[in-house]
């Protein structure tokens, strides 16, 4: 049983990755987020390599702008990073946060840019 944030998170964390995963034509868009940053990448599991990734700290379009508005723009731009590698699905990855607020926001924001999962 989980008593704190963390060890609930490792829980339903590892319930989705048995669930969920990523291939060639349709990569896993995992999710990561810390107090201050957001950052997310397209992963390939059967080779285990990353294909395409965006993060508040890497893209200078998301840099300093507030939480949504942050996540926003992460997924803007990794949903442009991906249609340039030719990937249009994807499988979604929320990494065991609440689908809400800034994961939520993310996820829309690649929905909107062209991203079908």
């Amino acid at each position: 049983m989980a008593f704190n944030k963390s060890a609930r998170r490792a829980r339903i964390k590892t319930s989705i990755r048995h669930k969920v995963h990523g291939t060639p034509e349709r990569p896993r868009l995992t999710v990561f987020r810390s107090n201050a940053h957001i950052y997310a990448q397209l992963v390939d599991d059967e080779q285990g390599i990353t294909l395409a990734s965006a993060g508040s700290l890497k893209d200078q379009a998301s840099h300093g702008a507030p939480g949504i508005d942050q996540a926003k723009a992460v997924g803007k731009a990794l949903a442009e990073k991906a249609k340039a590698a030719g990937i249009e699905k994807v499988v979604f990855d929320r990494n065991g946060y609440l689908y809400h607020g800034r994961v939520k926001a993310l996820a829309d924001a690649a929905r909107e840019a062209g991203l079908n999962f």
